[in-house]
């Protein structure tokens, strides 16, 4: 969502003003949060002992403190966000201080998310882009005008380097803390156009590979404060023991054992578990593996089977006559195909797949005289205030939140059974901190799993081997209709979560995606990448698949097909240039494929060696190149590219969760099988930057190519064995090579 209503700046006091953009505000002051470090480094985090309220405050020595608005769980938006405020107003970065943004959806809300506090969808950096830079030139351009009449001089004989506001006529200066100190803002103020906004070859932060992310310092000495590392004066600890099935409650609770633990002072019935209060960590475990618990059998979860819901999901798919909800309709492109000479079907299938996130789910909650405090590794501040004031029965405004470092987020720590864990517990001990922290257990066997999903493809071919139309048909349950039941209402049921990335930019006259909703019980959720992360498998399978039946090389295929996109066409391009494409491999063959989700364009190429007697695949190298539009920290674009890329693989050919009669049955990482140090391919990342282009997202931009670049090459190399169900487990592969 763009920011459609134009920026106004107006005065708030001598030292202060404000910026507004619609009903987004962002105060701007000069000094007030001297000395409090140097060097950009992240200062106040977690504590609570600072609450901000400007984004943007220079002091009297010149410093400049920015708050960061979006939570920081290694994609290194703490230092994304920030830069752009630097940049445009000129501030010294090895001055730069930057703090964690309370919750206040009001001042901090992204204008990508409907002015929530929200961090997910590869939608910070694009949500807030263009608000941030202009704030940082209406900044400057404050600067410039309160220099201009300590100096006497006209504003437009001013110009600015980091830090420092230059007269070259006169050779006077002034530091940006000279301005803090002696300075006055001008009324009425001047006013920033996108005309001030800094052009590419005058950026001084913005592309840069020497620029290091500000949170990696204190990840790598240990003084990161994540959640489970948060403490507070007399913290209590707990832990909640759930129900093996989704949806049942407690009816008898033998506790006697329990409760001999030294140190556990409280154990009572939760409507979905039981809540356990100690002293320590290790007590409240102990007596949670005691407890003998009956529990209800009525959750109509316990029909849930995953594996015979997907033979199910896959035979709705295929069922035509089963009409969904449209979530793309150009041409009519069902009778087109029933009327072709030659048509492509295939169904895809994937699994359940885990978060695996490093650190587990944890919160630490104080409810105390009608207000609740939270210190969580939460993606989503404002839907935490919200989840909170819900159990402890009062407002959202009684709510506050301390955002912490998140472990990994990859859309799990937007949810709120975390949070209503901690504020449960405590609201048993009113005016005592309680930490609940997960188990990693509880972490994999009560997760907010990625749907189970079918799709089912048809594509119908001109009599020149042309593509007449495309029918892709998306059966799932619903994310939405849990997580924005309104949304999810107001869209007549599409959920488009869901069915994102469905669409694409490949040529092709007649399109139609439909979703056919699924509603077995099973809490379904966002994952890395979250519809992209399946569409673009079935799409770009499809795509190598058409390319066979028409007996043309993969990559002049997408191309043709591409030909009126040219970003598209030159990430292809390279990528196929820098994998050696035509290039004959023994025992090995490459894989391609494309993808244009969170406003990039990654092309991907994977060599893979494949074991034919126990079906096992090694992806050996992958080659991307990724158009992430306005590249602001290449360094970090290949890091969050290398980290998806193997995550990718991960979940491609390992990574499922199996759900039996409603119970989960893997538990820790010896049975989530995920990818290990040993079996990570080499990876070759080129950034081809255009930056007359807004920024992509990309955490996410890596996963949705590589599963089917992997599956392709698998094709290319056993002469047309296809795999269609993620992940590539040993034994799917052997019954594809034996079909």
């Amino acid at each position: 969502m763009q920011i459609q209503k134009q920026l106004h700046a107006s005065k708030i006091s001598r030292r202060s003003f404000m910026i507004r953009a619609g009903g987004l505000g962002i105060a701007v002051a000069f000094g007030g949060i001297p000395n409090l470090a140097a060097g950009a480094i992240i200062t106040g985090q977690s504590t609570g002992s600072f609450q901000p309220n400007a984004w943007v405050t220079i002091a009297d020595d010149g410093s400049v403190t920015i708050v960061s608005p979006a939570s920081e769980m290694g994609q290194g938006i703490m230092t994304t966000l920030p830069l752009l405020i630097a940049e445009e107003m000129d501030a010294d970065w090895d001055r730069t201080r930057i703090i964690q943004a309370p919750s206040d959806a009001e001042r901090y809300g992204n204008p990508g998310f409907y002015g929530m506090q929200l961090t997910g969808g590869s939608e910070s950096t694009r949500g807030y882009y263009e608000l941030l830079r202009m704030t940082g030139a209406q900044t400057r351009k404050v600067l410039l005008a309160c220099a201009a009449e300590m100096l006497n001089v006209p504003v437009d004989e001013l110009s600015t380097s980091p830090g420092k506001i230059m007269h070259k006529a006169s050779g006077k200066s002034l530091d940006y803390g000279d301005v803090a100190r002696l300075g006055q803002i001008p009324d009425p103020l001047p006013q920033a156009e996108k005309t001030d906004l800094k052009s590419p070859d005058q950026w001084h932060y913005i592309g840069r590979k020497d620029i290091p992310r500000i949170d990696v310092p204190s990840k790598t000495n240990g003084t990161a404060i994540f959640g489970i590392d948060v403490q507070q004066p007399d913290m209590l600890f707990g832990a909640v023991l759930r129900a093996p099935v989704q949806g049942e409650k407690p009816l008898n609770i033998n506790d006697r054992e329990a409760k001999a633990i030294a140190g556990i002072s409280h154990i009572f019935p939760l409507s979905y578990g039981v809540g356990i209060i100690g002293k320590t960590v290790e007590a409240t475990k102990k007596a949670k593996d005691l407890l003998d618990v009956t529990w209800s059998t009525n959750s109509r979860v316990r029909d849930y089977d995953s594996a015979l819901l997907l033979e199910e999901y896959r035979k709705v798919g295929a069922d035509i006559n089963q009409s969904g909800v449209d979530a793309h309709n150009k041409g009519n492109a069902k009778a087109i195909i029933q009327q072709a000479n030659k048509v492509l079907s295939a169904d895809y299938l994937s699994d359940h797949v885990y978060h695996a996130t490093m650190e587990p789910m944890n919160a630490t909650a104080l409810v105390k005289g009608g207000t609740v405090e939270l210190w969580a590794p939460t993606q989503g501040p404002t839907f935490t205030q919200r989840f909170a004031a819900n159990v402890a029965g009062t407002t959202p405004d009684k709510v506050t939140v301390h955002t912490t470092m998140l472990g990994g987020g990859f859309g799990r720590r937007a949810e709120d059974d975390f949070i209503i864990d901690a504020v449960s517990l405590a609201m048993q001990v009113k005016g005592t901190p309680v930490k609940v922290i997960w188990s990693r257990e509880d972490d994999v066997q009560h997760g907010k799993y990625r749907p189970l999903t079918a799709q089912h493809l048809e594509v119908g071919l001109t009599d020149d081997g042309g593509i007449a139309g495309w029918h892709h048909r998306i059966v799932a349950d619903s994310i939405f209709a849990r997580t924005f039941p309104q949304a999810f209402s107001g869209a007549n049921g599409l959920d488009d979560v869901i069915t994102e990335g469905s669409d694409f930019k490949y040529g092709i006259p007649a399109h139609h995606i439909e979703y056919i909703r699924q509603d077995r019980g099973l809490d379904v959720g966002f994952w890395r990448a979250v519809g992209s992360g399946y569409t673009k498998f079935a799409i770009e399978c499809m795509i190598d698949e058409i390319a066979t039946a028409q007996g043309k090389d993969p990559v002049d295929l997408r191309l043709e097909m591409l030909k009126d996109v040219p970003r598209a066409s030159e990430v292809i391009k390279q990528v196929a240039q820098k994998a050696r494409w035509h290039e004959k491999r023994e025992n090995t063959a490459l894989g391609l494929a494309y993808s244009d989700s969170f406003g990039a364009h990654c092309a991907l190429v994977a060599e893979i060696a494949l074991n034919r007697e126990n079906g096992t695949i090694r992806v050996i190298n992958v080659w991307g190149v990724v158009d992430p539009g306005v590249a602001i920290q290449p360094r970090n674009i290949d890091a969050q590219m290398v980290g998806a890329i193997n995550h990718g693989i991960s979940h491609a050919l390992f990574e499922q969760i199996n759900v039996v009669k409603g119970e989960v049955q893997e538990g820790n990482f010896d049975t989530y099988r995920v990818l290990r140090m040993s079996e990570m391919p080499e990876i070759d990342i080129s950034i081809h930057a255009t930056p007359e282009n807004k920024p992509s997202g990309i955490g996410e931009v890596g996963l949705p190519p590589v599963g089917p670049a992997i599956a392709n090459a698998v094709a290319r190399l056993t002469n047309g064995t296809r795999l269609r169900h993620y992940p590539f487990l040993p034994e799917r592969v052997l019954a594809a090579l034996d079909a």
